[in-house]
């Protein structure tokens, strides 16, 4: 079994005291967290130990005030941190990412706290601010679940495929949440359809964004409109279905069969004349238009 080298807690400190001593740009990132979870702050050693604080910060600029304060924390009982002195610590603080009820902590130990913010701030980037209706929404189906699954075995089977990648309730979809009500009660029929624009204005594929990117390799359908680069159809979903999507000049929409000549591939040599344009709707899912529009 692989070892960790921390063990993560999510600590409830509403309404309680929490020891936070220093001043200065080291404290007050301390103060704030401890304000954002609800915690009383006392700012007075003495006083703490006195009325049984379990947590301390020690943000001290001084070196040796921290150590000497560390110390005596300890040595009351009390779990301490001490900014940027990690050998200190009895925990350490990670980066939030706040998807209130749901939140994400990347923490590195102490090693780098520059490379935890970093990870988050891409992970901001991924991660739709819808999660906290859907933690919200799963939590007011919780009785109905449980009518229907007595079980807990069956009742966990059943929430780990809905929310797996492409489920009715997948975490990356932003329109999940409204679907929980209806899934809870073993609503049953075509999941709804999805439709995302996609403007790419580069043929270079690392210029796609991260949620362009995403969307790309979970498309089930890909309507493509304009000469997209073949490197940027690459990145789609090996079995999505692709067609061209064009605007006639009537203003009617028309799907078209992808050939392999827009694919940016030899077609084999025993291959068929593309078959006519076939207009109509197409198969639920997720579809994404591929617009091209260059910047040049």
């Amino acid at each position: 079994m692989s070892r960790i080298a921390s063990l993560p807690l999510f600590h409830q400190i509403a309404g309680q005291q929490i020891l936070v001593l220093g001043d200065g740009p080291a404290a007050e990132p301390k103060r704030r967290l401890v304000e954002r979870a609800g915690g009383v702050i006392v700012d007075d050693l003495p006083r703490a130990i006195d009325e049984g604080v379990r947590l301390a910060f020690i943000a001290y600029e001084d070196a040796q005030a921290c150590e000497v304060a560390a110390i005596n924390a300890r040595c009351a009982g009390m779990l301490v941190n001490v900014v940027d002195r990690p050998e200190l610590c009895d925990f350490t603080t990670p980066s939030i990412l706040d998807r209130d009820p749901l939140l994400v902590a990347i923490g590195t130990g102490g090693a780098s706290a520059g490379l935890a913010k970093h990870v988050r701030l891409r992970l901001e980037r991924v991660l739709p601010q819808s999660l906290g209706a859907l933690a919200r929404a799963l939590e007011a189906a919780r009785p109905l679940l449980r009518k229907r699954f007595p079980e807990g075995a069956d009742r966990r089977r059943a929430i780990d495929a809905a929310l797996r990648e492409g489920g009715p309730l997948d975490p990356l979809d932003p329109g999940a949440h409204e679907r929980v009500a209806d899934w809870a009660q073993g609503v049953t029929g075509a999941a709804a359809a999805i439709t995302q624009l996609i403007t790419v204005t580069s043929p270079d594929p690392e210029d796609l964004t991260l949620r362009q990117a995403r969307l790309l390799g979970e498309a089930d359908v890909l309507l493509i409109s304009g000469d997209v680069p073949p490197a940027i159809i690459a990145r789609a979903r090996a079995d999505a279905e692709r067609r061209v999507f064009r605007i006639d000049g009537g203003g009617f929409e028309r799907q078209e069969p992808l050939t392999a000549a827009d694919r940016g591939e030899a077609p084999p040599p025993s291959a068929q004349p593309p078959s006519a344009p076939s207009p109509g709707p197409v198969r639920t899912g997720l579809t994404v238009v591929l617009h091209w529009q260059p910047e040049y």
